[in-house]
Formats: structure tokens, C-alpha cells, sequence
């Protein structure tokens, strides 16, 4: 850990989103008084884990478009940008749930390193929670995925509820528009272009009314025009 300290870090602030996500789930359950504390707390220690990694993949700041260009392709750069608008929004449960799983999925890697240095053998129960994980990270992937695009409902309604900022659903529309165009993780255009399918092939059934059809493919052809190319 000493001979890595960037990485070692990365490892105990993920280790802390877990740590926090877990309590704020758990004082939904009690009715505690700091589930605002804890929900800031996970939107923090994201914000640093996102500006450590962001410094590992894209490091020697410079003040200029290009540098800035390369950095909005990071995942880390939007991640960053995804913990500021929601720690200066509203209390939005869902919100936290990509980054806990994004936590859990790197954290385990690293922690599985440590376990080899430990010793083959060591912590068994662990290994094999680790090594479920891994097996389903895809499937977590896709999750997270689903995710962010649903998010985007859940803040317009928090809008009309007299909850959520005017604001939020253009800035979010951007965040996801980043997610969309992600080179290292394809899950989000992925997941747009099987829920598009499957909204048109439930449409495209005789049962369907037609004015159902109508809002659907509308729908549809909204967010296409809003797509990123």
C-alpha cells in the first residue's frame, strides 16, 4: 500500500462510499437523523475517489481545450461531475446506488490483490464473496447502466414534487449525454438501444391502443433527437 499510495487511497475512499451508502440505507429503515449527513458523505468520498483517478489517467493540468476535451472523455471526469450536482441538490436515494456498485466493483479488486500478498489461502468467505462479485460484474455494469437512465424520470418528478432544482434535469441530461458517448464503458448506449427495442416491440402488438403506440413512438423519437453523435 505504501509503494502504491494513489491506488491505496482509491481503495479506502471506495471502501468509505460502501461504508456510508450501507448507513444511509440502514437509517431509511430507522428513520435516523443523519441520513442527509450520510448521503453527502457518499457524494464526497466519490467526488475524491473520481479526481484521485482522474489524476492517475490524466495527469500535468493544463489550461487549455485540448486537455479539457480529453478529460470530459474520462469516466472519472463525469463521475466527478455526477457527485457535484447531487451534493448541492436535493436527497435523491437512487442517486447513490451507481456509486456504491461502482465502490464494490473496484474495491474488490484491490482488496483481492491484498489477499494474495496475505496469503493464498487467507480469508476464504471473503475470496468467495470477491469472486461472486467478479463473476457478476457484467451484470452489475448493465445495472448501474439501467440506472442512470431511469434516474433521469426520477429527477423531473422530484421537479413537479416541489423538490428538485429547475436546473438538474438539463445538467443531468448532459452528464448522461457523456455516459452515452463513454469509450471504455458501453453499458448506457447499450441499454437505451434494448429498452428502444423492447418499447417497440410491446407498441407493435395488436393489443396495444393506439394512442399508447402514438406517446410511445414520440417518446421515442424525442430521445433519439437528443442523442449525441
Amino acid at each position: 500500500m505504501l509503494s502504491n499510495k494513489i491506488e491505496a487511497c482509491l481503495w479506502l475512499t471506495r471502501l468509505f462510499t460502501i461504508f456510508a451508502t450501507v448507513n444511509y440505507f440502514f437509517g431509511l429503515l430507522s428513520d435516523s437523523p443523519h441520513l442527509l449527513s450520510y448521503y453527502q458523505k457518499v457524494l464526497l468520498s466519490n467526488a475524491i475517489t473520481s479526481a484521485l483517478r482522474l489524476h492517475q489517467r490524466v495527469p500535468n493540468f493544463q489550461f487549455t481545450r485540448e486537455y479539457f476535451g480529453q478529460l470530459f472523455l474520462e469516466d472519472s471526469a463525469h463521475y466527478l461531475i455526477y457527485s457535484i450536482l447531487f451534493i448541492t441538490s436535493g436527497t435523491i436515494s437512487m442517486a447513490i446506488l451507481p456509486l456504491f456498485l461502482y465502490a464494490l466493483l473496484h474495491a474488490q479488486a484491490y482488496t483481492k490483490q491484498l489477499l494474495n500478498l496475505i496469503g493464498p489461502s487467507s480469508l476464504s468467505l471473503v475470496r468467495n464473496l470477491l469472486s461472486k462479485l467478479e463473476q457478476n460484474q457484467v451484470n452489475i455494469l448493465r445495472f448501474i447502466a439501467c440506472s442512470e437512465i431511469f434516474l433521469m424520470p426520477a429527477i423531473i418528478l422530484t421537479f413537479f414534487t416541489g423538490q428538485g432544482s429547475l436546473f438538474l434535469p438539463f445538467l443531468y441530461y448532459r452528464f448522461l449525454s457523456l455516459r452515452y458517448s463513454s469509450r471504455r464503458n458501453p453499458y448506457c448506449k447499450q441499454l437505451f438501444c434494448e429498452l428502444r427495442m423492447s418499447a417497440e416491440s410491446l407498441c407493435s402488438g395488436e393489443t396495444c391502443p393506439q394512442f399508447i403506440r402514438s406517446i410511445v413512438h414520440k417518446i421515442i423519437s424525442i430521445i433519439c433527437r437528443l442523442a449525441p453523435y
